[in-house]
């Protein structure tokens, strides 16, 4: 008898030492030391420690600013994030309840008749019909020996996984920030691009009465005034187009703060748009900033936890099972001693054939880890070229605007120049029309590579996985932004010129 206990609390101890399933480790993968940067780039060493905080605060606009706190406060999408969350933290606290016993209370009070004619337990005894009551106090109690690690695979894959519905919260407000600031910088540079064909109209306007006056002086043919009222009207049909791709934008605006489109607005406005300095760190940093990388390492551990879930299958489930409590045929002695009961057990079941539903549980899980291992690394290339693009991108745009402002003053030139020998009479009022439309066609590009140098920041951003905050610039403290509690940019970024 000794040695059979021996050998049941030996066997009890060594499966306590094992739990199911692998270990969690964070695959490696390939990460460039830095980035390929371009004029007039520069880089940058933010700390990782250091809170992302909002970034749209960098752009300096206050019509910005006052829109993104509106669309946190009310976008049902990230309302939905938060609700995913909440249900997984609930999750993980259910899993952690698996670690305690469970405790239960139970009554009973009942008045029964017992029949005189029920079966005989003993032949030389009669049965007798009697009434009596039955009162009864019981505590039950069960407990599962994790002997497996069942509940502790459990509880890591609750916890990632609540840890992953974190990141995607992050991820969710850091693409609704990034889509409001996409749709409300478009906005912004289609206002410029209605000012540019606004003075655009002006000038041609002008430029057909001044041919007309001439016309009627009989200084010109009526083919000159033709051709400058064919511009004026294709140059009209330009307006109506833009408004409606506003009105577009608009409406983009008004769902992402969580507004019917119907009662939203937004004044034109035609001030220069300038990019801020953003920072870049190094390759590395967008692994541990981007909210989606997060959430997808975390995905990971999640998938890892459950292999051990259902591999702890294969090993038997242990229940300690103890009850406790009184049972007395009246109240008055319900508490008594004599009325004490009492139990204590243990459960336990072991699969012995199940026609391999538990391995392929385990082969499920497994594939599934897999899985979860290449989406990973998806993201974190995806990450990493979309941090590129954004680099060299904003590069090259920047390159291009300031060409396209010596295109701008050049096209002017040759404007002016086109006029002057027409009111001289040394060429044709062809000439002048084409020097309008090319002004215009230039100076509507100039518009829209000043909107696109914003949407690349903004994509830039949104690929680096937010903005830095608290970071002290490299020449020591008391140089921060007093609007966005950050350091100045120029003194800490990557940054534009």
């Amino acid at each position: 008898m000794s040695l059979g206990r021996l050998s049941i609390a030996a066997a009890v101890l060594l499966l306590a030492g094992c739990v199911a399933g692998p270990d969690y480790r964070k695959p490696e993968v390939e990460v460039p030391v830095s980035w390929q940067l371009e004029q007039p780039w520069r880089q940058a060493a933010p700390s990782d420690a250091e809170p992302k905080g909002p970034w749209w605060l960098r752009f300096g606009d206050p019509q910005l600013d006052a829109l993104q706190q509106k669309a946190l406060a009310n976008s049902p999408t990230l309302d939905l994030a938060s609700a995913r969350l909440a249900q997984a933290r609930a999750t993980l606290a259910g899993s952690e309840a698996g670690r305690y016993p469970q405790v239960g209370l139970g009554t009973r009070a009942s008045r029964f008749k017992i029949s005189a004619n029920r079966p005989l337990t003993n032949y030389a005894t009669n049965n007798f019909s009697t009434v009596q009551n039955d009162f009864a106090l019981t505590l039950i109690a069960s407990y599962e020996l994790d002997l497996a690690g069942r509940v502790q695979r459990s509880v890591e894959g609750a916890t990632a996984s609540a840890a992953q519905s974190a990141a995607d919260l992050e991820n969710t407000r850091l693409l609704l920030t990034a889509d409001l600031a996409t749709a409300y910088f478009s906005l912004r540079a289609t206002d410029l691009e209605l000012d540019v064909v606004a003075r655009s109209i002006e000038v041609q306007r002008r430029a057909l009465q001044f041919v007309t006056d001439r016309h009627e002086g009989g200084a010109v043919s009526g083919l000159d005034v033709a051709q400058q009222q064919a511009l004026l009207d294709n140059t009209l049909t330009q307006v109506d187009l833009l408004k409606r791709l506003r009105s577009q934008f608009e409406h983009a605006i008004a769902t992402l703060t969580g507004t019917p489109a119907p009662n939203f607005s937004l004044a034109p406005d035609i001030r220069p748009l300038s990019p801020p300095p953003i920072p870049l760190g190094v390759p590395s940093d967008a692994l541990e900033r981007r909210p989606d990388v997060a959430a997808a390492e975390r995905a990971m551990a999640a998938a890892n936890a459950q292999i051990g879930v259902a591999t702890a299958a294969f090993y038997p489930s242990v229940s300690l099972l103890p009850t406790g409590g009184v049972d007395s045929r009246s109240l008055s002695t319900l508490f008594d001693a004599q009325s004490v009961l009492w139990s204590i057990g243990v459960s336990a079941t072991q699969t012995l054939f199940d026609g391999g539903r538990i391995r392929a549980n385990v082969d499920f899980t497994r594939a599934g880890y897999e899985a979860t291992v290449a989406s990973y690394r998806r993201v974190v290339l995806t990450a990493m070229q979309e941090a590129e693009d954004g680099i060299t991108g904003l590069a090259a745009l920047e390159r291009a605007a300031a060409q396209s402002q010596t295109a701008v003053a050049s096209a002017r030139r040759v404007l002016e120049m086109s006029a002057s020998r027409y009111e001289g009479g040394a060429t044709t009022f062809l000439d002048v029309i084409t020097a309008q439309q090319a002004l215009l066609n230039i100076e509507r590009q100039s518009a829209q590579l000043s909107g696109q140098r914003m949407l690349g920041s903004v994509f830039l951003v949104k690929a680096l996985g937010g903005d830095w905050c608290g970071v002290e610039p490299r020449g020591g403290a008391g140089n921060e932004d007093a609007r966005t509690g950050c350091p100045a940019p120029l003194r800490q970024v990557a940054g534009t010129r």
